[in-house]
């Protein structure tokens, strides 16, 4: 795949105003890109791009639920050369404790949103002969664990459109990267659940995502796992042996832990 120098590219990010997003801006931004941010919040962005000095990020508000304001940051961002698909609702739970509307809304925001985005502005980096799709899934996108079905399709369903949209773009000088991070601490949706993790299970911080976004981009990588060790081999081995992993999981009490973190995200849905 393609690499891509940061400098002077100008690069959307989308859940800019959480934690993680954050991070991922301040990292862009030291590479000298120019940033379109964008998120529910203008305080959040506003206070965002002050703290960057005020230069090269304009922040724009959108609520990628809302189909038309998909369209709008569409026509807002024509020139755009670099994506980077980073907003996302926990969506953790059981199927049956979301109402319909919640369901479509993490639909619309972890799924639909992005293909739109990356189906209305790749065709302009074509033409350019450059670019760079960013989409950041988590390891639930390689591995379900009880009460993460609907988080798990949206994230298993954006690695599947990254790994076709990556064959349909070779040879073009757009790459696409996939981001997998495990439990981040300080920030974002986990650590806003407030739950505390067994002591076996390692985290990481919203820099090491946003620096897997930056190495994505520059070195042309293709996937980038952002966990432990342990982490990544639990969700390696869980695609070969399914079952036996979902035994291992009920006996450390993966479902009690999951019900927890489900009831510390229930107000974001």
């Amino acid at each position: 795949m393609r690499a891509m120098e940061l400098a002077g590219r100008l690069v959307l990010v989308t859940g800019a105003s959480g934690g993680i997003g954050q991070a991922i801006v301040r990292a862009l931004h030291a590479r000298g890109a120019s940033l379109v941010v964008t998120a529910r919040r203008a305080d959040v962005l506003d206070e965002l791009r002050a703290g960057l000095g005020g230069e090269r990020v304009e922040p724009v508000v959108a609520d990628l639920s809302e189909r038309d304001e998909v369209a709008r940051l569409v026509d807002r961002c024509a020139d755009i050369e670099v994506l980077v698909g980073n907003a996302a609702l926990p969506a953790s739970g059981r199927v049956d404790d979301f109402s319909p509307e919640e369901i479509d809304r993490a639909l619309d925001v972890n799924l639909r949103a992005p293909i739109q985005l990356a189906r209305a502005l790749t065709p302009r980096m074509v033409e350019l002969g450059r670019g760079h799709l960013v989409f950041v899934s988590s390891l639930a996108g390689k591995v379900a664990t009880p009460r993460t079905a609907l988080y798990s399709a949206t994230k298993f369903g954006l690695r599947g459109f990254a790994t076709g949209l990556r064959e349909d773009l070779h040879g073009s000088g757009v790459g696409v990267t996939t981001v997998f991070p495990g439990f981040i601490s300080d920030a974002g949706l986990f650590a806003e659940a407030k739950v505390d993790l067994p002591a076996y299970v390692g985290t990481r911080n919203p820099d090491q995502v946003a620096d897997a976004v930056v190495t994505g981009i520059e070195r042309g990588k293709p996937e980038i796992d952002v966990a432990p060790l342990g982490l990544r081999a639990g969700a390696f081995v869980s695609t070969l042996a399914p079952n036996l992993t979902a035994s291992i999981q009920r006996r450390l009490g993966s479902a009690q832990l999951a019900d927890a973190i489900a009831r510390g995200q229930a107000d974001k849905r």
